[in-house]
């Protein structure tokens, strides 16, 4: 009886505490099951409309648009997969893949938007860094061909404020030159030289460095 008796005293501490705390203990666990919950309803819910958008990419992947109503269901499919889906990796290859081909198009304007929808659907920590890459370098490409020479800078000032490819450097080169920022844009070519390693961009980069010592 005294080991009974001495085994349910071990529980009275145990007792008190959840019946001073019991609001707090059962609100708590309340909200942890809800958690769960809401993190399997929006994995299924990601799935599902991972699922539905690789059926609009695919219907707008082999559209054609040679013909007036070929480039009009195409182009409600790319509205239908980048607005409905938005968030699904998808949407960001389809707006990366017209983006593209509006640029080489010589649309520019279009290609801008394109990428800039880009940028702002891949920032942040959970985004695709890679997309975000390519859409901020050929946007500020195409806004430097314009003659939007801030614009250009700020969609590349992330990469080229630190180390990143030659590339990035180069542009950046490009761009802060037709600001007229000249030493600036003399560090960046030099980063840039420093970087490649194939002889026709080491060859245009050292030109651009000896015009601007001429």
């Amino acid at each position: 009886m005294n080991k009974i008796y001495e085994n349910d005293m071990r529980f009275v501490p145990l007792l008190n505490f959840y019946n001073k705390y019991k609001t707090l203990i059962l609100a708590s666990f309340a909200f942890l099951i809800i958690i769960i919950f809401s993190v399997i309803a929006l994995s299924v819910i990601s799935k599902i409309n991972n699922q539905k958008a690789s059926l609009v990419f695919n219907d707008w992947s082999v559209q054609e648009i040679e013909s007036e109503e070929g480039l009009k269901k195409s182009n409600e499919l790319f509205e239908d997969l980048t607005t409905s889906y938005s968030r699904t990796g998808y949407a960001k290859l389809a707006i990366l893949t017209k983006a593209s081909s509006d640029a080489k198009n010589g649309e520019r304007q279009n290609a801008i938007m394109g990428f800039s929808k880009l940028v702002k659907l891949t920032n942040g920590i959970n985004g695709n860094k890679l997309y975000n890459k390519l859409a901020r370098v050929s946007a500020a490409r195409l806004l430097f061909a314009n003659g939007n020479y801030d614009e250009a800078l700020i969609m590349i000032e992330k990469y080229s404020s630190s180390s990143t490819n030659a590339y990035i450097h180069e542009l950046t080169g490009d761009i802060l030159m037709k600001k007229d920022s000249i030493s600036l844009a003399k560090e960046q070519y030099q980063i840039a030289k420093e970087k490649y390693i194939d002889e026709a961009s080491l060859s245009i980069i050292s030109m651009k460095l000896a015009n601007i010592d001429s």
